[in-house]
Parts: C-alpha cells; structure tokens; sequence
C-alpha cells in the first residue's frame, strides 16, 4: 500500500513521523511524496494551540471528503489531538479510518490490516510508559540530521500547556539504547543529532538512567551530562544538540559539559514565555526572571559566544500592558538571537482554561508585532557583528530561495546562504566569511 505522511506541530512529531515511515516501509509497505497516489494519508496531529489543532483537523476533512469517489481510500490520525479527543474525534471526522494516539503508535501496521479487511474505525490511545525501543529507534537512510529521543513526557505542569496530558508521564530511556540509536544514524549517513525531549535537562531525573558502576571520564555526576559526554564520544559524529531545556536544570556541571565536549553546539533554546515575574508565577514555570538571568550567566561563563534562542507567549490571561513592557525590556536585556513569540490560546484541560481569557485577540497581534520586531532590530544588530568574521558552516543543500546559492547552518545554528565551488557536497564542513546580514540569515563565501 502506498501511504504518505502530513506533520503538524514540533520536533517530536517529526521524529515521530519518520518512525512511522520506517515503520511501514518495514512492513512492505511503499512511501510517497505525492498525496494523489497515496492509497493512505496518515495526518501527525499537534494540539500545543488551537491554530494547529484546527489546521490538523481540517486536514483531515478535507481527505476524508475523498472517500466519496475513492471508498478504498484510508485517512488516519495520529498524534496529540488523538490523545486528547480519544474517541470524540471521530465526531470531528466521522469518516475516519484509525485515530492512534502518542504512545500506541507501534501497534500502526497491525491496524492497517486490520481496516483493510473491513474492521474500524478504531481509535487506539493506550497508557505506554515505556519507550517502544522496536517501533521508534529506526530512521530513513541518508538524512544529514536526525532527532533522537531520550525523555518522553512531562511533568511539569505549566498552567497553559497541554503536553503533559497528550504525551503521558516523563521517562528517560536507556542510554545504552539512546547510544545504539545515535550510532545507528551516524552509520547511515547523520552529521548532526539533535537530542529531544519537551525537557531534556530532566533526563534521569524521575527514573534511573545509567548503572551504580559507570563512571564519566570528566566527573560528571548528573545524568544529562553523562549521556552527552556518551554521544560526544560517537564515531563519527559531527554535531550534538539537544531541546528545549528548563532554567531551573541549568547547573554549573551541565553549562561545563556544553563547554569541554567539543560536539556540542554553542546554543541552547531556553524558553522563557514571559518576562514578567507575577506572570511567570501564573503560568506556574517554577521560575523568575532572576533564576532565568542566572541560568544565562552560569552558561555563558563557560560559552561567552553561546547562541541563546526563546519562546514568548503574548496575552497570558490576566497580562497587563505593563507586564507586557516588563517582557519587552527583559528580552532587550538578555539579547536573544532568535525568538518564538505566540499568542496565547486556550487548550482544554489545562489551569487556565478555567480563568478568563481576557486579552482581546486584537491586543494579543499587537504585543505579538511589537515583540516580533524588537526581535528583528536585535537580530539584525547581533547578525551584522558577524560581518568579516570566519564560521564554521554544516552544508544542508541548496538554498530554497535560490538554486543558484547553497545553504547551511552554524555551530550556533544561524542559516547561511553562500556561494558554492566545485566537489561541494550536502554534509561537508566549510569555513564561510560572512560579507552580509539580515535579522534571520547571513551570508557569505567559501574561504
């Protein structure tokens, strides 16, 4: 059967769709690009805000729609939207052939065939703790990067966010395994591993990771250090990063791994979402604006040059326009790179569902530009302080604004557009001089 597979939402879900790609093509089935020759579309949900949800949901409408002249046609749905509807989503999508949730997703092929010979819909959500090491540590062959889990879950419990009920209990899995599987993907052809989890600095934390006998070359005693001095030690591999990460795991020995391993990049994604301390306090992010100073300053101490990128949320229930300037003067403060700013949108079941959402939708798009181009001005300073300097650069391919340019990312994964020469190859390592900037991009050529 041909399937193709539409991603919504974050990092997770684009690993968990090339697991499910893997997956089928295991099982005999064949991919394709081409959603018009596909005999199944299996649509990855996301739920983190309603945009995306109702994106996902669409989707899914419009190819149900496709079953009146194709009955043979099969839709499924996979993801955080599934964990969160359960069965009520066939309400939503009344055609639906399988609806799988975030942590049942192995049992895939299994529920193909069980629709192909006349059975379903079925709606499968399960309450897996445990990583399902057979179905999700494979990946496609060839790619330069590769997502890694190693934590699954959260815990934490912020008033606004949904994760924790769609994706389950956090737990770290194996490092023998999350090592296995970094190897496997160097060995295929990966450069670059980005280790995720919705927060990785917690890895080992809710349940033991490495064994009483092991012992860190460098000293390290705290899990998350131990396994990226593991990963740095892969043959093979070029680039380790890892997201996101919490301020409040930001410790001496983690900002100390990032510095001595010489495969981990000099940037870190910290989300912030808010630079007010009474607002922090309601979202209940177990932070304030001093601890997430500090835990910049801790890592910077060892990495000066260190890439700092964020997550803003605008319009939290309750912000007030100043609380909003506090966020606006505490981001000019701490100079970020880059950042992710959202308007805040409700999410069923959460703490501040319950609480009134009374930020209207016009302000929320005001505060949201404001920031955005704060954030552009910042960028476009911090980019231009490149200009002349030599930078490492990760060759990705050709640029996709112009063929006639190539494109690739620093250690400090800015995008670089540049002028190829002959033999350049995707996955070379190249020294490019930077001669100009933009808020998002700089350029240069090959030295």
């Amino acid at each position: 059967m041909k399937f193709s597979i539409r991603t919504y939402g974050c990092q997770m879900n684009e690993r968990d769709s090339e697991a499910i790609e893997a997956l089928l093509v295991q099982n005999g089935h064949e991919q394709t690009d081409v959603e018009a020759e596909a005999e199944l579309v299996i649509v990855n949900t996301c739920t983190i805000r309603e945009k995306a949800e109702s994106k996902a949901l669409g989707k899914l409408g419009i190819l149900c729609a496709r079953k009146r002249k194709d009955p043979n046609f099969m839709v499924g749905a996979v993801g955080c939207v599934v964990q969160r509807l359960e069965h009520e989503i066939l309400g939503f999508v009344p055609k639906l052939d399988f609806a799988i949730g975030t942590r049942s997703k192995a049992f895939l092929p299994e529920i193909i065939d069980v629709i192909k010979s006349g059975g379903g819909p079925v709606v499968d959500c399960g309450n897996e703790v445990e990583f399902n090491e057979k179905a999700w540590g494979e990946h496609k062959k060839g790619e330069l990067t590769a997502f890694v889990n190693i934590i699954l879950g959260c815990e934490r419990r912020c008033a606004y966010c949904i994760v924790p009920s769609v994706r389950g209990v956090e737990w770290s899995r194996n490092p023998e395994k999350v090592l296995e599987e970094v190897q496997r993907v160097v060995d295929i052809g990966a450069k670059e591993v980005t280790l995720l989890g919705q927060s990785v600095l917690q890895y080992g934390v809710r349940n033991k990771t490495w064994a009483d006998d092991y012992v860190s070359q460098r000293g390290y005693k705290e899990p998350f250090p131990r396994l990226l001095e593991s990963v740095d030690s892969t043959s093979g591999i070029e680039r380790i990063r890892f997201i996101s990460s919490h301020p409040s795991r930001c410790t001496d020995e983690f900002a100390r791994a990032m510095a001595e391993l010489p495969n981990v990049c000099e940037h870190i994604h910290l989300p912030l979402q808010s630079g007010s301390d009474e607002v922090l306090k309601r979202m209940r992010r177990g932070y304030n604006t001093q601890r997430y100073q500090e835990a910049v300053a801790v890592i910077r101490k060892y990495m000066p040059d260190l890439a700092i990128t964020t997550d803003i949320i605008v319009g939290f229930p309750g912000e007030t326009e100043e609380q909003f300037e506090d966020t606006k003067k505490f981001m000019e403060e701490m100079n970020f790179d880059n950042a992710y700013i959202f308007k805040y949108s409700t999410r069923p079941g959460t703490p501040a569902a319950e609480w009134e959402d009374d930020v209207s939708e016009e302000e929320k798009t005001r505060r949201n530009q404001i920031l955005l181009e704060d954030q552009n001005i910042r960028g476009q300073k911090i980019n231009e302080q490149l200009i002349g300097s030599s930078v490492e650069v990760l060759v990705e391919g050709l640029s996709k604004r112009n063929d006639q340019k190539f494109s690739g990312r620093t250690r400090t994964n800015k995008i670089v557009i540049f002028d190829g020469i002959d033999d350049l190859t995707v996955g070379d390592l190249v020294k490019v001089r930077i001669l100009s900037a933009m808020p998002q991009t700089i350029y240069g050529e090959i030295e």
